[in-house]
């Protein structure tokens, strides 16, 4: 099932927007006219052998060691790009939405996300973006808040 169509059986209020191909979540604020802490980019990461998604803002990068400590995982690393074909069949490589438990997998979100209003994600596809309000994402996902960003310098 797609998000959107998991979105529309859940009864929630978003908006879909279409722009020209994005491959980056900064590139997704850009097209959009949206700050780049309200883009959320999902991030696959392997803790001990086990898939998690980290769900952090576009403007931002993982802190593996932040993640791992939090997570009490021996040790925490990036899924290879290659996995991610497997792991979300039904979108383009990088348009992943950050909807872990439409895929079987926990999610994790960082708590810089916490305090926003709404969310904007890709929704499986590169010219496709959703926006919707953060109180909805978080009772529909029910991800672990965690602390394990931090914003990238130009």
């Amino acid at each position: 099932m797609g998000v959107t169509e998991f979105l529309d059986k859940s009864g929630v209020s978003y908006e879909v927007t279409k722009h020209k191909p994005a491959f980056t979540a900064q590139q997704v604020a850009a097209e959009e006219h949206e700050p780049g802490r309200y883009v959320a980019k999902p991030v696959m990461v392997k803790a001990d052998d086990k898939c998690v998604m980290c769900v952090l803002s576009a403007c931002c990068k993982i802190d593996l060691q932040a993640l791992k400590a939090q997570l009490g995982a021996k040790s925490v690393e990036l899924v290879e790009e290659s996995e991610m074909g497997k792991l979300f069949p039904d979108c383009e490589l990088g348009a992943e939405p950050p909807f872990g438990g439409l895929y079987d997998l926990p999610t994790v979100m960082d708590k810089a996300l916490e305090k926003d209003d709404h969310i904007m994600f890709q929704a499986g596809t590169h010219d496709k973006a959703v926006k919707m309000s953060m109180d909805d994402y978080r009772r529909l996902v029910a991800p672990k808040v965690l602390k394990f960003s931090y914003h990238m310098t130009s």
